[in-house]
C-alpha cells in the first residue's frame, strides 16, 4: 500500500466493509472539527478545496491505472463533502469549550451536518445524483460530494436557525 491509497481511502477508512461512505465521513470529523476549532471555517473551507485538487488529480490516476471508476474503497471525497458542511453550518468561530454549549449551538449543527451530509450522499437528490451519473473521472467522483456538502452545511444552518426560532427552545 502506497500514501495515495492512504490518502484516497480517508486513512484506511474507506477498508472498513461496511458502508466505507460512513467510515470515512466519521473518520474525517474529528479533523474537521479540530481545523474548524483552531483555524476557522475559512481555513476549513480553503482546506477543502485544496483537498479536492488533491483528490482530483489522485482519483484520476487511480481510475487509469485500475480501470474502476467510483472505487467504494476511495472516500477523500466524503472527506471534503464533511469538511466543507462543517465549514458552512456553524459560520462562527469556537473555541473547544464551546462545543458542548447548546446555546451557541455548534455540536448541534455538527450533528445535523453529518446526518444531512449522509442522506444527500447517500439519496443523491436533483443535480447530486445527476452529476454522480454523468461526470466523469475525478469530478464524477468528487463532483456529488462537493455538492452534497454545500447542501448538507446550508441545510444544518436553516434548521438550526429554526430550532432558534421555536418557543421551545428559545
Amino acid at each position: 500500500m502506497n500514501f495515495r491509497w492512504f490518502f484516497l481511502t480517508g486513512g484506511y477508512s474507506g477498508l472498513f466493509p461496511k458502508a466505507p461512505g460512513t467510515a470515512g465521513t466519521l473518520a474525517a470529523l474529528p479533523a474537521g472539527v479540530a481545523i474548524l476549532a483552531y483555524f476557522g471555517s475559512q481555513t476549513l473551507f480553503l482546506a477543502s478545496l485544496l483537498l479536492t485538487l488533491i483528490a482530483l488529480k489522485a482519483i484520476n490516476a487511480y481510475e487509469a491505472q485500475s480501470g474502476i471508476h467510483d472505487d467504494k474503497r476511495i472516500v477523500i471525497d466524503e472527506v471534503v463533502g464533511m469538511w466543507l458542511a462543517l465549514s458552512i453550518a456553524p459560520g462562527t468561530a469556537f473555541a473547544w469549550p464551546e462545543l458542548t454549549v447548546w446555546e451557541n449551538g455548534l455540536s448541534v449543527q455538527i450533528i445535523l451536518a453529518f446526518l444531512f451530509f449522509r442522506l444527500y450522499d447517500i439519496k443523491k437528490p436533483s443535480i447530486i445524483g445527476r452529476i454522480d451519473r454523468e461526470a466523469k473521472g475525478g469530478w464524477g467522483v468528487m463532483g456529488d460530494d462537493i455538492l452534497a456538502g454545500f447542501a448538507a452545511g446550508i441545510s444544518s444552518a436553516l434548521v438550526w436557525q429554526l430550532l432558534l426560532k421555536t418557543p421551545l427552545f428559545s
